[in-house]
């Protein structure tokens, strides 16, 4: 049996906001589109969720809700300086870690408890040291599976820890609530179910073949679920996960040049996301939404890289290749992650590879300490003049 730590950051966009402004504490913050925008919330802190205001809805409900809040942008260079710092604490524990977000991860410390000390010790370990390091409060949960341990941290939340360690546990935990707590039971499949008359745990527990029978095999996992079966696995980034960013523009943009501006800063964001975590793409998706929301992406595959330059490239030929009409939102996504770059050695090979390595180092090095804009290219800081006019 795994042993699976869960940690989620307490309304992190929004915590970083009010741990560098004190003004900001205590307050209704929600961070996103502003209220004159058309957009949605990022996050925002536990003082706004008390008016009803939650992650993913729409800027204007969220108004409704809360006219008097503090609305604010996101700064997505603060929260990724914050994430690093975090990602580097639980990667004194396990190299086994599945990031879910900037926020957000699941650590497999199965084979790391010995040397440490057991999963509980980790678990309050990695609560107080982000607390010391970066000022901010996470949840924590220790499972014996993924569902279990995401279940554990949302328990006593926010700044919690609990413990879901047996099958057992997890079934005198949820018996008696909705369905919706179940992985992979949303919104659509909990009224599916609602038709059959299975609104909580326990009413799945008692119709699990009508469950079945309604929903196939995703009924059947759902049954597993909710026994507490969990046969997934944290699959670290480089084996299977893709990172991406996107941005929606307030007004459509039917101007390509500047379209490739937009994407020559999300690829050096994106290239600084990696190369702290030591990866390298093979694969870059370019993803467009048009004015009329018609959805596109393009993909193209290559030798492996964690550049700026090789990502807005192959972003910008894939862009060159679409209908030009106006867009809405315009983003990248990385994947086929490695954790080294394709280079093939010879004996006519010279010292350029090597200093370059050394230079990216050397960057990274700065960035790590003073913050991804230390360092800029001539084309990044004319791409960041042209999109501010």
């Amino acid at each position: 049996m795994s042993t699976i730590i869960h940690v989620d950051m307490d309304a992190f966009y929004a915590a970083v906001e009010a741990r560098d402004n004190p003004a900001l504490q205590g307050k209704p913050l929600i961070i996103g589109a502003l209220p004159s925008e058309r957009g949605v919330v990022s996050t925002c802190s536990y003082e706004a969720r008390k008016f009803g205001v939650r992650s993913a809805m729409s800027i204007k409900e969220a108004y409704k809700l809360c006219p008097d809040g503090i609305y604010m942008h996101p700064n997505f260079h603060k929260y990724e300086r914050a994430s690093s710092q975090i990602h580097e604490i639980w990667n004194k524990y396990t190299d086994l870690i599945e990031y879910i977000s900037l926020d957000e991860g699941f650590l497999d410390v199965t084979g790391s408890m010995v040397l440490f000390g057991g999963a509980t010790k980790i678990g309050l370990e990695i609560k107080s040291m982000v607390k010391e390091q970066t000022g901010l409060t996470c949840s924590v949960g220790v499972g014996y599976s993924m569902m279990s341990a995401k279940l554990a941290s949302e328990e006593k939340k926010p700044d919690g820890f609990f413990e879901i360690l047996t099958p057992e546990a997890l079934r005198n935990l949820i018996v008696d609530r909705s369905v919706r707590i179940v992985y992979g039971v949303g919104p659509q499949t909990a009224e599916e179910l609602k038709r059959i008359g299975v609104n909580s745990v326990r009413d799945i527990y008692a119709n699990r073949q009508a469950v079945t029978n309604l929903l196939g095999n995703h009924g059947r996992q759902i049954v597993e679920l909710a026994d507490g079966t969990d046969s997934r696995r944290v699959a670290s980034m480089a084996k299977s996960q893709s990172i991406g960013k996107e941005q929606t523009f307030q007004q459509d943009i039917a101007d390509f040049d500047y379209l490739k501006d937009v994407l020559r800063l999300t690829a050096r964001e994106l290239s600084y996301d990696i190369r702290l975590k030591g990866l390298f793409c093979h694969t870059v998706t370019l993803k467009a939404t048009y004015k009329d929301m018609k959805k596109i992406t393009r993909s193209r595959s290559g030798d492996a890289t964690n550049r700026a330059n090789d990502i807005f490239s192959t972003a910008a030929g894939l862009l060159d290749k679409i209908e030009r009409r106006p867009v809405r939102l315009i983003g990248i996504t990385l994947s086929g992650f490695t954790d080294a770059p394709d280079r093939q050695l010879s004996i006519f090979d010279d010292d350029t590879d090597m200093k370059g390595e050394k230079l990216d180092a050397t960057v990274l090095n700065m960035q790590r300490k003073y913050g991804m804009d230390i360092v800029k290219s001539g084309n990044e800081l004319i791409a960041e003049k042209r999109i501010k006019k």
